[in-house]
């Protein structure tokens, strides 16, 4: 494990519970777990969500389903692109001869490229957060456009983003997502899709999920957590399993401090219900109060000691997935490096 900071760190032995743990929610309720990998991006990490029981994989781009398509194979489980993919007709057939592919949907527009392919769609659904997603009384067209030029529709997914809130928001997201699926499978029916696949939920919204509708989730943040999850409530201070080593570059400033880890590592992410810009373990009333690229500056707990210059300090970031983007590899508590295979697969 390098000296050198910053660097990303990965705790093995929570990431590791922290996937039996979603795994087994999901096998308890009879619900397919289908871990969305651009949380991690890394192959190392796939497997072990495989090797768990996930019967298949979401990305959010089709060059993140060419980087996981070999892993995919082996394992013998599809990927779903939960994504309105503008998708060029080449390149997804190249796809398609590796691996079983489904290609997220809210319009016709890339119809004509999947059709042929050999890849099935997946619509999505709006259930709330009115990002993308078609509503529920706009689902029967698609199908019947999908079914004319002899697209296999596997069913629907949605996204219960809102859930991204505090309170009763994610048991109210799930909500409004379980009522909008138990009305998209009643149009799939009734559209010749015999058996749909609902899918849905996010981290926060997964211990609400109401398995008598929902068939499969895609959490992708559970695996790693951060300091959103923990602040929702969603994550455990032991359920972290990622971290920035950053080291103390200044004191400078009376009543701060400065770490190398600034927003090219943690990211810019500052929803409301988080103080700061991540949450610092062993000095957990320290406030990360503004970010440069590369300085973090943080205001202590009032009448705490400042630390040293060349301190090594742990920060968990906002948002996970934002952060292991930032960097080419993950180091981890056992020694090893792992490289973010899908680092900058954004198209």
């Amino acid at each position: 494990m390098t000296d050198r900071t910053p660097h990303v760190r990965i705790d093995v032995e929570v990431l590791d519970a922290n996937i039996t743990a979603m795994q087994s929610f999901c096998d308890n309720r009879g619900i397919a777990l289908r871990p969305h990998v651009k949380t991690h991006k890394s192959l190392v990490i796939a497997r072990r969500q495989l090797d768990a029981g996930a019967h298949g994989l979401t990305v959010a781009t089709l060059g993140e389903a060419e980087v996981f398509a070999a892993v995919a194979r082996e394992y013998g489980v599809s990927i779903l692109v939960a994504y309105p993919a503008l998708v060029d007709a080449d390149r997804l057939r190249a796809l398609t001869q590796r691996v079983d592919v489904i290609v997220g949907a809210d319009s016709e527009h890339s119809f004509d490229a999947i059709a042929g392919s050999g890849a099935a769609i997946s619509i999505e659904i709006d259930t709330g957060l009115r990002r993308s997603g078609v509503a529920v009384d706009r689902l029967d067209a698609l199908v019947r456009a999908a079914h004319a030029r002899d697209i296999p529709v596997e069913g629907v997914f949605s996204f219960p983003g809102h859930g991204y809130s505090a309170g009763s928001g994610a048991a109210d997201a799930a909500r409004d997502e379980a009522v909008a699926s138990a009305a998209a499978r009643d149009v799939l029916h009734a559209g010749g899709v015999t058996d749909p696949v609902l899918s849905g939920g996010c981290t926060p919204t997964a211990a609400h999920t109401d398995a008598t509708v929902v068939t499969e989730l895609r959490p992708g943040v559970y695996a790693l957590m951060d300091a959103q999850q923990r602040a929702l409530g969603v994550a455990r201070d032991e359920d972290l399993a990622l971290t920035v080593r950053s080291s103390v570059v200044s004191t400078a400033v009376r009543g701060s401090y400065v770490l190398d880890a600034g927003a090219k590592l943690l990211g810019l992410d500052s929803p409301a219900y988080v103080e700061g810009h991540g949450w610092i373990p062993s000095r957990p009333g320290d406030v990360v109060a503004r970010l440069w690229e590369h300085h973090a500056v943080v205001t202590p707990v009032p009448g705490s000691p400042l630390p040293s210059v060349g301190d090594r300090i742990d920060v968990v970031p906002n948002h996970v997935c934002a952060t292991v983007n930032l960097v080419d590899e993950l180091h981890t508590s056992d020694g090893g490096v792992w490289p973010v295979d899908a680092r900058g697969r954004n198209t």
